[in-house]
């Protein structure tokens, strides 16, 4: 019998987009041939994306022009989160004020409501998402409708959005204008709150989930409020920095470089003496400080180090002046 893979033991990938399997319009190295070798094992892919701007055909279609197995029904957005949420709580065929684009819209329109443009229409709920092409005209209507009493629902509340060009403001940022307007905190749907995690297994049937990201503050965070296991991978946000000094609820179950890494079996990590050791490195906590020592895969190192650091400081979170020193050697 073979290694143990990562993959082993799962039955449904919940993968985050922007960050994991592509960055803007392009591919992410080892993201797509990854993804086939876990379809043709049969594990079931579900594209869990936090960004409302698109429809789920729109996002199928990109997908598959990288190569990346995947049809519409393997699409999950916060956009559709979003619109369930309202929709266990209004009467079908409700008026919402969509604040977003058409993947907003979309939703809402496949979950019975009536998505509309003006809080003369006295919708019932205001829905903000993400999309390039938001105007003020939008965001007028919608803190007006607030104001008149309509539930505030946003489909996620990422502050950044990765692109090629680096990070820029996302639906996180751009609902401060309706909350700072009106007083109003919006109910969030996406990514890291349960609404989008509920919605990924109603429509996978998974028992035995994955959840993979980029995000410590999302995608990480998400799967520990789920009690499911993580994978970060190193193509996106997360830093190693950001890794060492993260609090209980953003620690990821798995850390891999990119996507190939669940088709290789995961190194062990042991802790003897007070030296965690994983692969060729041993990290070492001591005097309210990490060191480091070793060779080969800075990934590995990493690991040592995230499970030192962790174990050291417990339900805190490491400073990151504790961390610095073997910071250099931590850059996969």
């Amino acid at each position: 019998m073979g290694a143990k893979m990562l993959i082993d033991g799962y039955d449904t990938l919940l993968l985050d987009l922007d960050g994991v399997v592509y960055l803007g319009p392009h591919p992410i190295p080892a993201a797509t041939e990854s993804l086939k070798e876990a379809a043709r094992s049969g594990i079931r892919l579900a594209y869990c994306t936090n960004n409302a701007s698109r429809t789920p055909r729109a996002i199928a279609e990109h997908l598959t022009a990288l190569g990346a197995p995947a049809s519409v029904e393997d699409v999950v957005t916060s956009a559709q989160a979003a619109a369930r949420l309202i929709a266990e709580r209004v009467p079908a065929g409700s008026p919402v004020l969509v604040v977003g684009g058409m993947g907003l819209r979309t939703a809402v329109r496949q979950q019975g409501l009536r998505p509309v443009t003006t809080a003369l229409d006295h919708p019932v709920a205001v829905v903000e998402g993400f999309t390039p092409d938001l105007s003020y005209s939008l965001l007028r209507e919608g803190a007006l409708a607030v104001r008149q009493g309509a539930l505030f629902v946003a489909a996620n509340a990422d502050s950044t959005m990765p692109t090629s060009r680096g990070e820029v403001p996302g639906n996180g940022s751009l609902t401060q204008v309706i909350a700072h307007a009106t007083g109003a905190t919006p109910i969030v749907a996406g990514k890291p709150e349960r609404p989008m995690h509920r919605e990924s297994i109603l429509r996978t049937g998974s028992q035995r989930p994955l959840v993979v990201g980029d995000r410590l503050d999302t995608d990480i965070e998400g799967a520990t409020a789920a009690s499911v296991d993580s994978l970060l991978v190193l193509t996106g946000v997360a830093t190693p920095l950001d890794i060492l000094t993260a609090g209980p609820r953003h620690r990821p179950t798995y850390i891999a470089a990119d996507l190939s890494e669940l088709h290789q079996p995961y190194p062990d990590i042991t802790v003897e003496a007070g030296q965690w050791t994983c692969a060729a490195w041993t990290a070492t906590w001591k005097d309210n400080s990490l060191s480091l020592e070793g060779h080969g895969d800075p990934v590995n190192a990493l690991r040592a180090a995230s499970a030192a650091t962790w174990a050291s400081v417990g339900h805190h979170s490491a400073a990151p002046a504790a961390v610095t020193s073997a910071l250099e050697l931590l850059s996969p």
